[in-house]
């Protein structure tokens, strides 16, 4: 990968082993509601029995920088998880009807085109109410309304690798078809998807959020950044800090995984057409 994913890949990998080890090693439970009257929204940087606050605290007398790093921990595992699935879906789907084609290729891609001419957002908030909300399903969500862009990407890499020489000899010295599409056009083919994949990490846990700060996501006590955000819209003249720092963690994230996708992109355009991604 090229130099100017460096930094992100850094600062991502630092954000990680903050969601990861933070909330473990603090001293006060970033879930359980204490001393509110003495601890109640302490700006940053304020000392109290539990220790400093780095980033102050909640309504709750909760600490804010423990409890970002515990919903980022959240809000990451959700945003991979779906990106991830709804990227092997649409693989799947996109490599199947290409393959296959006929009335199998017409159902998925039309399947497809309804669904990507429909907003996402609107998807997401009609699947999100249909469904009691909660982490479930706001993994669910994301994956329904998130495969059919690598779908129509991989469905197009194939076609073009089945029109070539290689395909049609694998074929005639004894391979089966099956065979054939996994063990050389589908790897032939991954490389699109891949990088759509990684730019929709950061797309998944922006959607995330969106919907936790709707309320239709992930529940409290259970932080996440959305739900976050929309804890501290009452006080934030008074208490910025409350929004203002799983807010940024949000930004930070999204934008280091859209330049870590981009270096990706660049990195496969530099290789040529036919990169491929290896399948064991």
């Amino acid at each position: 990968m090229i130099r100017s994913a460096r930094w992100p890949l850094l600062l991502l990998a630092a954000l990680v082993a903050g969601v990861v080890f933070v909330p473990l090693l603090a001293s006060q439970d970033p879930l359980v509601i204490g001393d509110v009257l003495s601890r109640r929204l302490l700006p940053p940087f304020a000392r109290s029995p539990d220790g400093i606050h780095l980033l102050g605290t909640d309504t709750f007398g909760r600490d804010v920088f423990v409890r970002a790093m515990l919903a980022g921990r959240l809000s990451l595992a959700v945003g991979v998880a779906g990106s991830i699935v709804a990227g092997l879906a649409g693989t799947l789907v996109g490599a199947i009807a290409a393959w296959r084609g006929g009335w199998i290729d017409r159902g998925a891609m039309g399947a497809a085109d309804v669904l990507l001419s429909l907003p996402r957002l609107i998807l997401l908030l009609v699947c999100a109410a249909l469904w009691a909300p909660g982490v479930t399903t706001v993994i669910v969500v994301l994956i329904a309304t998130g495969w059919m862009g690598v779908a129509r990407l991989v469905r197009a890499e194939v076609l073009g690798q089945q029109a070539r020489a290689y395909v049609d000899a694998a074929i005639a010295l004894g391979g089966g078809s099956w065979r054939v599409l996994l063990r050389h056009a589908l790897p032939n083919s991954l490389a699109p998807a891949v990088v759509a994949t990684t730019l929709g990490v950061g797309n998944a846990i922006l959607l995330e959020s969106g919907l936790s700060f709707l309320g239709l996501g992930v529940q409290p006590p259970s932080p996440s950044w959305g739900n976050m955000i929309a804890g501290g819209r009452e006080v934030i003249v008074t208490a910025p800090w409350v929004s203002l720092a799983p807010g940024l963690l949000l930004v930070v994230t999204v934008v280091c995984c859209t330049l870590i996708g981009d270096a990706l992109q660049e990195s496969l355009a530099r290789r040529g057409p036919d990169a491929r991604v290896p399948i064991r």
